[in-house]
């Protein structure tokens, strides 16, 4: 019986290409994002420590991460333009996914930091100048609100932009907090309230952080990416009347943006060369709508053709 393997590498690295295009105006944003986001961290860095306020401090830290963060995706951004080599067949699309790694830890450092210095806060309370604080963080709601919206219509196609907007949407919100903090404290004299505010800050980022953590790191271990359904793959190519069964299917992420798969189709004993190069278009169209840009299907005519053990 016939045995047929298909790449079809060319269609699909045309596909891989608009997808890089469509993302290209990204660049802008990001570079917007991290201008404006490096001035508020030292703008925070100045005042917090003229002022002692941890809330400040720990919200510039968090900030500063939030620019490594965004130069970072940036930079895996360009990457991605990179041509596939002899030694890299997939190019360097996988720092899309090891950067959102390293993103979601180099916020839970942070966090860390952040928790320590609240802690040490509380045993040794210091008198803060309310009316500064509130100033700095009121521009931070201004910069994080506008930083968030440069990445609100693209958040859903890539997670280091979901990343990115998720992160100044938190930012904008913690400022907000940090203004009535800082309100409530040049009224008041309560100069606690700092220091459960930048607690407050860390559970916020642990919040945000988490999802990005689980996955980035479901995309590193070349999990099923989480916009890739396998049940809907098998059933909608097995409504092809061709295709009497599907089997060793395998999806996992090349990029945060571009996913592969890989499969056995058991198809029609009596088909040709031709019948199976037109099957083969219609499952890898179908594939498309399902979030798969990347196919390699691997044909059999005979169940006992297929002779690779699952893994």
């Amino acid at each position: 019986m016939a045995h047929t393997h298909s790449e079809g590498h060319s269609h699909h690295h045309g596909h891989d290409h608009s997808h890089v295009q469509e993302l290209s105006h990204i660049g802008r944003a990001f570079y917007m994002g991290i201008s404006l986001n490096f001035i508020f961290v030292l703008i925070e860095v100045i005042v917090g420590l003229s002022v002692n306020s941890l809330s400040l401090l720990s919200d510039a830290g968090h900030n500063l991460a939030d620019v490594a963060s965004l130069a970072l995706s940036l930079l895996a951004f360009k990457l991605l333009k990179v041509k596939p080599s002899d030694k890299y067949t997939y190019g360097y699309r996988k720092t899309t996914i090891l950067v959102a790694l390293f993103n979601a830890i180099i916020l839970l450092i942070s966090i860390g930091a952040i928790g320590y210095e609240a802690v040490r806060r509380i045993i040794h309370p210091e008198i803060l100048s309310g009316d500064k604080i509130a100033w700095v963080a009121a521009a931070g709601i201004l910069i994080n609100g506008i930083t968030a919206f440069l990445f609100l219509n693209d958040k859903e196609k890539d997670i280091n932009i979901k990343s990115a907007y998720l992160h100044m949407l938190a930012d904008a919100l913690v400022s907000v907090a940090i203004v009535i903090g800082g309100v409530v404290i040049f009224y008041t004299h309560i100069y606690w309230i700092d220091t459960v505010l930048s607690i407050v800050i860390v559970v916020v980022i642990l919040k945000s952080t988490w999802g990005l953590l689980k996955s980035s790191l479901r995309l590193s271990l070349d999990g099923v990416p989480e916009n890739v359904d396998l049940e809907k793959i098998r059933q909608k190519v097995m409504q092809l009347e061709e295709v009497k069964d599907i089997h060793h299917i395998h999806a996992w992420g090349l990029s945060t943006t571009i996913n592969a798969l890989t499969a056995h189709v058991l198809v029609n004993a009596n088909m040709s060369i031709t019948d199976l190069d037109i099957l083969k278009k219609e499952i890898k169209h179908r594939l498309e709508h399902l979030n798969i840009q990347h196919a390699t299907l691997e044909f059999e005519q005979d169940m006992h053709d297929c002779d690779n053990i699952e893994v």
